[in-house]
């Protein structure tokens, strides 16, 4: 099995979001899992997913199209605004694309615990 850490985002104290390719039961694709560090346990949880390497390409695409402006934190007068959009402003919104996800915890799709 080939395994290649990507890096690691730090969720909080206690446990950090990892990405890894790898090709778990002959299944190449990115696979995205917190990992926890505590007293009584060391090592992945089953929480996660992973995007098929076929299904990347759209993935990273989509991933690019997000803006520093879309990731932009909200003031609550901003927010407050938001949640009066009309109907037809919300119409008129992007569809977002579908990527398929397996997710973890299903018998014949589950990830090994590393």
């Amino acid at each position: 099995m080939m395994e290649k850490d990507i890096g690691k985002i730090n969720k909080n104290d206690m446990s950090d979001i990892l990405l890894r390719i790898d090709d778990f039961g002959g299944r190449k694709g990115l696979t995205i899992r917190e990992f926890i560090t505590s007293d009584r346990y060391t090592g992945f949880t089953k929480s996660g997913v992973k995007i098929m390497a076929a299904d990347f390409p759209k993935f990273k695409e989509m991933v690019n199209s997000i803006t520093e402006e879309d990731m932009k934190q909200e003031t609550p007068e901003e927010q407050s605004e938001q949640g009066q959009k009309t109907l037809e402003n919300s119409e008129q919104e992007k569809e977002p694309a579908e990527v398929k996800v397996e997710k973890p915890g299903e018998p014949e799709e589950s990830l090994p615990d590393y």
